[in-house]
C-alpha cells in the first residue's frame, strides 16, 4: 500500500482535496453538478471499476448503464470548463480487497478515501454515517426533487400519455378514458441523442427523487414510477430502437363521481369481497379501483394494494406493495399477518397472480383484482383452468366491466345444481356456476363442466312484446314513487307479475293510493299484480 500512499503524495500537496464519489453520486449526477456550482476544487478520483460497472450494465441493455457512463462524459466535460478541478481514474485496490472474489464498489471507494485522506462524495444518508464513524471526510449531496424534466415538456393538462421512439415523430394521447385522439407533438422525429439525454434524466431522478423508484429493471427494458408518471424505457435489442412510453393519470375521480345505483353501493358496502374490475385497456379500471380504494378507506377499513408497476395515486395510510420486488410466498405472508380488510390486486397477469388471488380471497381477505377483458365474461373465464369451477363463486362475487370511464356492467356469481342450460335428459343436473345480471338478476351465462372440458354457455331468455310492455307499463307507473334501480319485476311463466323492491320503498307501495293505481293498471293488462319486500 506504499505505492499508493507515495503515488498521491505529490498531489495532495498541489491540490487542495481529493475528492472520491461513490457509484450513486456519479450516477445521480452529484458530482457533476458540484463541478459546474465550482463547489468543490482539487483532484477527483474515480474508479475504473465503477466504469467497468457501468460498462457491463450498458452492454447487458440495463438503462442504468448507459447513464452512468453518459454523466461521466458530461463530468470530463464540466471539469475541462472549470481549471480548479483535474480528474483521473485510478485501479489501485485498498489494502484487503486484493483477493478478495466479491468486491462492493461502494466498499472499495469508501476504503480507498479512507486511506488516502480524500473526502467521499455521496447522496446514501447511511453511507454518510459510516463515513463518519471511520472519521472519513464527507460531502452529502441532498436528493432534487423539483427540476424540471424534457419529459414534462410534451404533457398538458388533456394527455393521458406521450410515445416517443428515436427516428419517429413524438405522439400525444390525448383526451379522457375511452374518448381520445392520437396527435403529432411536433413534425420533426426524435434524434437519438434527444432520446438519450430523456433517458438519463429519468433514471437519475428515479435515482435521486424520494417519489420515484426504478420498479423493473430487465436487459433491454425499464419501467420506472416517477411521481404520477409510469413510464416504460425499451432499447435494442429488445425494441428495434430507444423508446420512451410515459403515461399518466389526468383524473382522480372519487366513488361518488361515478353516480352508482344504490343497489351497487350497498352490495360494495356489505357483501362483495370478491370482486373484480375488468375492461379493455385505456378505459379506466385503475381509476375506477383507485376511487374504490379511496372510498374503503373513508370507511374506515384496511387497504392494502399489490401492483407492478404501482401508480395507484392513493393516501400515504394505504401501503402499496410491488409484486417486482418480492415473492408471491412473500406477498402472501405479509398480507396474512397484517390482516387488511381489503387488498387492491392491479393488473393481474399470469397464473401465478391468480393463484395468488384465490388462495388470499379463501384465507377471508376482501379482494379486488383488476384485469385486461374485453367483455365481463371474459374476465371470469381467466380463472377457469386455474381454479376449480366450483370453488369460482367462492373466490368472485362481483365482477364489474368499466366501458369508456363507466361501470357498463355487473355481474354476480352463484352456484346451483341444475340441468344445464340447453340440455334436456334430467339426469344431467349437475353444479352449474350460474353468472346474472346483478341489477336485473336476469341470468346470462352458465358454466359448468361436461365430460373433460368446462364450457361457457350464454343464455338467452327472449322477452315476449307482451312481456315488455307490461315492465314498462309498470316502470312508468312506479316512477313517480320509486327509482327503478330499485325494482325488480318477475314475469311467471303463468303470467303472473312479482314486483321485489327495496324494505325502504315496500311500505309506499302499501298506500291506497299506490296499490290503486297499480291494481287498476294490473287490470287493464290482465295480470296480477303483487308485491314483495327484496332481500338486502
Amino acid at each position: 500500500m506504499f505505492a499508493v500512499e507515495n503515488r498521491f503524495k505529490k498531489v495532495m500537496v498541489m491540490l487542495e482535496e481529493i475528492y472520491i464519489p461513490d457509484v450513486d453520486a456519479i450516477l445521480r449526477g452529484a458530482v457533476r453538478r458540484l463541478v459546474e456550482k465550482k463547489e468543490i476544487r482539487g483532484k477527483i478520483l474515480v474508479h475504473m471499476l465503477i466504469v467497468d460497472y457501468f460498462e457491463r450494465i450498458a452492454r447487458e441493455g440495463g438503462s442504468q448503464g448507459l447513464v452512468g457512463l453518459q454523466e461521466l462524459t458530461m463530468l470530463r466535460e464540466a471539469v475541462n470548463k472549470n481549471p480548479k478541478v483535474d480528474i483521473e481514474y485510478v485501479r489501485e485496490l485498498p489494502e484487503g480487497y486484493r483477493f478478495k472474489r466479491e468486491i462492493d464498489l461502494n466498499d472499495v471507494v469508501r476504503d480507498l478515501a479512507l486511506e488516502l485522506n480524500a473526502i467521499l462524495i455521496t447522496p446514501n444518508p447511511l453511507r454518510v454515517e459510516t463515513a463518519k464513524a471511520l472519521g472519513i471526510q464527507v460531502i452529502f449531496v441532498r436528493d432534487k426533487d423539483s427540476e424540471r424534466l424534457i419529459l414534462d415538456d410534451f404533457f398538458d393538462n388533456d394527455t393521458m400519455s406521450v410515445h416517443l421512439k428515436e427516428n419517429v415523430c413524438p405522439y400525444a394521447k390525448k383526451g379522457i378514458p375511452g374518448k381520445w385522439r392520437f396527435v403529432p407533438l411536433r413534425d420533426t422525429p426524435m434524434t437519438r441523442a434527444e432520446i438519450e439525454e430523456i433517458v438519463r434524466e429519468i433514471i437519475e431522478a428515479a435515482k435521486t427523487s424520494q417519489k420515484a423508484f426504478i420498479e423493473v429493471e430487465r436487459p433491454g427494458s425499464t419501467i420506472v414510477q416517477l411521481e404520477n408518471y409510469r413510464i416504460v424505457i425499451t432499447r435494442p435489442p429488445f425494441s428495434d430502437g430507444i423508446e420512451v412510453t410515459a403515461v399518466r393519470p389526468i383524473a382522480k375521480l372519487s366513488l361518488e363521481d361515478y353516480k352508482l345505483p344504490a343497489k351497487l353501493i350497498r352490495r360494495l358496502e356489505k357483501q362483495a369481497e370478491g370482486i373484480l374490475i375488468a375492461g379493455a385497456p385505456g378505459m379506466g379500471k385503475t381509476t375506477f379501483a383507485q376511487a374504490l380504494a379511496e372510498y374503503y378507506h373513508r370507511k374506515g377499513r384496511i387497504i392494502k394494494t399489490i401492483e407492478s408497476p404501482r401508480d395507484m395515486q392513493l393516501p400515504d395510510e394505504i401501503t402499496q406493495y410491488s409484486k417486482s420486488h418480492g415473492t408471491s410466498e412473500e406477498v402472501h405472508d405479509v398480507l396474512l399477518l397484517s390482516r387488511p380488510d381489503y387488498t387492491f390486486f392491479d393488473e393481474m397477469r399470469d397464473t401465478k397472480d391468480f393463484e395468488l388471488y384465490a388462495d388470499l380471497r379463501l384465507a377471508g381477505v376482501g379482494m379486488v383484482g383488476v384485469v385486461h377483458a374485453t367483455s365481463p365474461i371474459d374476465a371470469i373465464q381467466r380463472f377457469v383452468g386455474r381454479v376449480e369451477l366450483g370453488m369460482i363463486p367462492s373466490i368472485i362475487d362481483t365482477v364489474i366491466f368499466i366501458e369508456n370511464g363507466q361501470v357498463k356492467k355487473v355481474y354476480e356469481l352463484e352456484t346451483v345444481v341444475k340441468i344445464p342450460h340447453g340440455l334436456k335428459e334430467a339426469d344431467l343436473a349437475r353444479p352449474v356456476v350460474v353468472v346474472k345480471d346483478f341489477l336485473t338478476g336476469e341470468p346470462e351465462y352458465e358454466l359448468y363442466v361436461f365430460g373433460e372440458r368446462t364450457f361457457v354457455v350464454p343464455v338467452k331468455k327472449t322477452k315476449t312484446a307482451r312481456e315488455r310492455r307490461v315492465e314498462a307499463a309498470i316502470y312508468t307507473a312506479l316512477r313517480k314513487y320509486i327509482p327503478d334501480e330499485d325494482i325488480e319485476i318477475e314475469i311467471s311463466k303463468n303470467g303472473n307479475v312479482i314486483i321485489h323492491v327495496d324494505p325502504e320503498y315496500y311500505n309506499v307501495l302499501l298506500t291506497s293510493k299506490v296499490r290503486r293505481k297499480i291494481e287498476r293498471l294490473g287490470r287493464k293488462l290482465g295480470v296480477s299484480i303483487s308485491f314483495k319486500p327484496r332481500l338486502r
